[in-house]
């Protein structure tokens, strides 16, 4: 059975969506910083429910489903 993704407003996240930060994130190990507002493209689910795959520059990165927000 496949587990529903959902942001931090409760809408489905599918492979491909286009999300938006709800709050200043750091990176763990890197000094790369991510603003809120920012807007990551084509996300890629995980098998965990509460985290999502994207890629910043040429960084693959985790980012926690309750901080995003679909676009």
């Amino acid at each position: 059975m496949e587990e529903i993704v959902k942001d931090s407003n409760g809408n489905v996240l599918n492979d491909g969506d286009s999300v938006q930060l709800i709050k200043d994130l750091n990176v763990k190990g890197s000094s790369m910083d991510m603003k809120r507002g920012a807007v990551v493209k084509s996300i890629r689910l995980t098998s965990k429910s509460d985290e999502v795959e994207c890629k910043i520059g040429k960084s693959t990165i985790v980012l926690k489903t309750c901080f995003l927000k679909k676009r």
